[in-house]
């Protein structure tokens, strides 16, 4: 396959990720950009590529910026270096977040350190995807459908993001986990499903 071909499939399998992702139909996808359901069938095959002008449409019509299709990032990119690596917090949690994921077209998989205070606990969760926890010091009680599990330093869980869920810290020591999942953050109003994040 030659080179152009190859990124028009990559550029097409990436729209059709997203639309599915936003539970979108081709027609419906179609009516919020502008454009016909053979053209933008045509793109999601890579038999067609669109304008700039009309990526944009697709883009804004998903929600996205246009560079979520055009950028190209580099190497370096995906190392996350302890003493350079971002944290922060949202808005009221006392939950302290270290990105440790890194942030590139099609991405499905977010990872953070979570720093949690004594006394803290989550609302209930429940989303499309999977969800992974390694306790790596202090101990925190995980709900699944209603069952509890405490999970001291060392422990682990991985479950369907669907099944309701919360969790909280135990005793007086903050707890440090290490969470991974398939859901996707820090994307614009995404900001808001954090793990830990209270709405």
């Amino acid at each position: 396959m030659a080179s152009d071909q190859l990124e028009r499939a990559k550029l097409g399998n990436l729209i059709r990720k997203c639309r599915k992702k936003r539970m979108l139909t081709l027609k419906e996808l179609c009516d919020k950009a502008g454009l016909s359901v053979g053209y933008l069938s045509q793109v999601e095959r890579g038999n067609a590529t669109p304008s700039l002008g009309t990526l944009a449409q697709i883009a804004r019509a998903l929600d996205l910026g246009l560079d979520y299709f055009v950028t190209r990032p580099k190497p370096g990119d995906a190392v996350s270096y302890a003493e350079q690596r971002r944290k922060f917090s949202i808005s009221e949690s006392s939950v302290t977040y270290e990105a440790l994921s890194a942030d590139f077209p099609g991405h499905e998989l977010s990872a953070f350190i979570m720093h949690c205070p004594p006394g803290f606990q989550s609302e209930t969760f429940q989303h499309e995807g999977e969800e992974f926890i390694y306790v790596l010091s202090g101990s925190i009680e995980q709900s699944l459908d209603g069952e509890a599990f405490t999970l001291n330093e060392g422990d682990s869980l991985h479950y369907n993001g669907m099944t309701p869920h919360s969790w909280k810290t135990l005793g007086d020591a903050p707890a440090r986990m290490l969470w991974t999942g398939t859901l996707v953050v820090l994307q614009g109003e995404q900001k808001s499903r954090l793990p830990g994040h209270r709405s």
